[in-house]
């Protein structure tokens, strides 16, 4: 009998040094690309958790979009549709309910909002971090030091180059 060992595409990030693994949480709502607000399955506690390595478009107008703007030299409105687009590619594949896992790196829990830094782990096992970024969906983001920075800058490099999600509408976000 020839029996198929099933590998955790995730299997990485549960290796890097003085990770903190959550489970038993849930998608709550998902504000944007890169931002999630999750409860746990057998409490009372909700919290804010931004997504490591990324950087997904604003879906509101605010400062950041601003920014982004300044930097992209691209128009608010396309930023803002392009980030509506990167929100429901979240919503289909991690949408509220989904049972998840967290984990946040030791050295590196919060960032400057006091939001929990994590990578998200899917029932499938998949990284929705990874998995935003390999589907162009986000770019990758250096604000906040992550371990697999150097992993995520490769797939939007690759994502730029097969001109997936918001890099067929504009290579320069």
């Amino acid at each position: 009998m020839n029996v198929s060992k099933t590998i955790n595409p995730s299997a990485k990030y549960f290796q890097i040094p003085g990770i903190i693994t959550e489970t038993h949480w849930i998608v709550e709502r998902v504000l944007d690309g890169d931002t999630l607000i999750v409860k746990e399955e057998f409490g009372q506690e909700s919290k804010e958790i931004r997504l490591y390595g990324l950087d997904a478009p604003e879906v509101h107008m605010s400062r950041k979009m601003r920014e982004d703007e300044a930097k992209s030299h691209l128009p608010a409105a396309l930023l803002l549709e392009l980030g509506l687009q990167s929100l429901d590619y979240v919503l289909q594949v991690c949408p509220p309910g989904t049972r998840i896992t967290l984990l946040t790196e030791k050295k590196n829990e919060l960032d400057f909002w006091l939001r929990q830094l994590a990578y998200v782990i899917m029932p499938s096992g998949k990284c929705l971090n990874e998995l935003l970024i390999e589907k162009g969906w986000a770019k990758t983001s250096n604000n906040y030091y992550c371990s697999y920075l150097h992993y995520f800058q490769q797939l939007t490099i690759l994502a730029k180059a097969s001109n997936a999600g918001i890099f067929k509408f504009s290579g320069s976000f």
